[in-house]
């Protein structure tokens, strides 16, 4: 049954077919294999899988993603970071990992945040000197540290599709994701040394304190939606209406002029058509796990990886690794949907904590946004900074280790994850 389902689905995911028709087309021809196939059933699981409170808050955690980036606080975000560290050798680097960090708590989108990153300082990297390809790596190394730092939509996903706490993936994603962040300053420290830079001239005091009352009201929203979940003030759907209320509520007062009324319905629809693909393919997903299910799959993989190895570490290892190979030929969405039915089954079988696996999966699924042939984040800084998947790969190779290096870390140390994630949700 494993092997009918992947093989019908690589199928029809080769031959260029959307992931949600692929994956309902597995789903239908598992039901077949089975002897199973009920059109009814197929079409209520597809409508249950959407009619859920918790994804609700996808929808709008990108709505406020969407009102963020046109109500510029993007850019008043990287002024900040540059007054605080732009003036040091390479410091427009150090200014790139910094807006992540910020970013990460705004909009929980790699892609939303490389683009938002890319746009406004690839072209400043440039005409300072900077080499093109080095740059345009960073910035995409840094857009995959937002799926880890909450708010997160693929941490929502996960925790969707495999019955997890939202708000202990969301507390647990906060250590790891500072972690990947410090990696890629060490990496950049370290590859920059011999860079022959332009400088950025030191800012002035008064210079730092007016960018950080500027970008001050933006810099709240992550602090609001964690202090909330941490006082069980909100749940993480609500968090997502406060996010987006508040994102409105500042783009048209503190930050008034940028986002124009007029634009509003132009922001509306680009959610829309995104929360519409995401929410297809969750659905699609629920259809998915329903039949995988059935079909005892989950436990034909346990009983095979376990016969391999019960130890928890030795067993993380394993698939680990197969996530990195499935990172390289699929996107992140459709591996989290696809493969966190079929895995979780296989850690819990072991005693491994799936809040602590969740997080260990994503990241791993975030590589994958930065590895050819499909890193999707690649594309979006290769688009931006119009050079070759082949000349962003030479340039992004160091902070691809360095990341790489901390998920095994990870691996190896549970309790980085775990023990924050006590003190954070106790």
């Amino acid at each position: 049954m494993i092997w009918i389902f992947l093989g019908i689905l690589f199928f029809f995911l080769f031959l260029g077919v959307p992931v949600a028709f692929s994956m309902l087309a597995s789903a239908i021809g598992l039901t077949f294999a089975l002897g199973i196939f009920d059109g009814k059933i197929i079409a209520q699981n597809l409508v249950n899988g959407a009619n859920s409170f918790p994804l609700m808050a996808i929808p709008f955690f990108i709505l406020a993603g969407e009102i963020m980036n046109e109500g510029g606080i993007s850019k008043r975000v990287v002024n900040f970071a540059t007054t605080l560290v732009g003036h040091i050798k390479g410091g427009l680097g150090y200014v790139t990992i910094l807006a992540g960090i910020m970013f990460a708590g705004l909009s929980g989108s790699a892609v939303a945040d490389t683009a938002a990153l890319g746009a406004i300082l690839i072209p400043m990297m440039a005409s300072r000197g900077y080499d093109l390809n080095r740059s345009s790596g960073l910035v995409a190394s840094s857009g995959i540290v937002a799926p880890v730092i909450p708010p997160s939509i693929p941490l929502i996903m996960f925790g969707v599709i495999g019955g997890v706490s939202i708000t202990q993936l969301f507390m647990a994603g906060i250590v790891p994701g500072l972690m990947l962040a410090g990696g890629l300053m060490i990496a950049w420290f370290l590859v920059s040394r011999k860079g022959d830079f332009e400088v950025i001239e030191k800012a002035t005091g008064k210079e730092r304190i007016r960018a950080f009352f500027q970008a001050i009201w933006a810099l709240f929203l992550p602090i609001i939606i964690i202090v909330g979940l941490r006082g069980g003030i909100f749940t993480p759907t609500e968090a997502a209406v406060v996010a987006c209320v508040y994102a409105f509520i500042i783009s048209v007062t503190a930050y008034r002029g940028d986002l124009k009324l007029k634009n509003i319905p132009n922001v509306l629809v680009n959610a829309s058509k995104t929360t519409g693909v995401v929410m297809f393919l969750a659905a699609s997903a629920m259809v998915t796990a329903w039949v995988i299910t059935v079909a005892q799959v989950p436990e034909q993989l346990v009983s095979y990886l376990t016969g391999i190895t019960e130890n928890p570490t030795l067993l993380l290892l394993v698939l680990m690794f197969f996530l990195l190979l499935v990172g390289c030929v699929m996107d992140m969405t459709p591996a989290i949907l696809i493969f966190t039915p079929v895995l979780l089954p296989v850690v819990e079988s072991v005693g491994i904590d799936p809040v602590y696996f969740g997080i260990l999966m994503i990241i791993n699924l975030c590589i994958g946004l930065i590895t050819p042939p499909v890193g999707t984040v690649l594309y979006v800084a290769c688009g931006i900074s119009k050079i070759s998947i082949i000349d962003i790969t030479k340039g992004i190779w160091p902070f691809l280790a360095v990341q790489t290096a901390v998920l095994i870390l990870l691996v190896l140390f549970p309790e980085i994850v775990t023990v924050p994630l006590d003190w954070l949700y106790e």
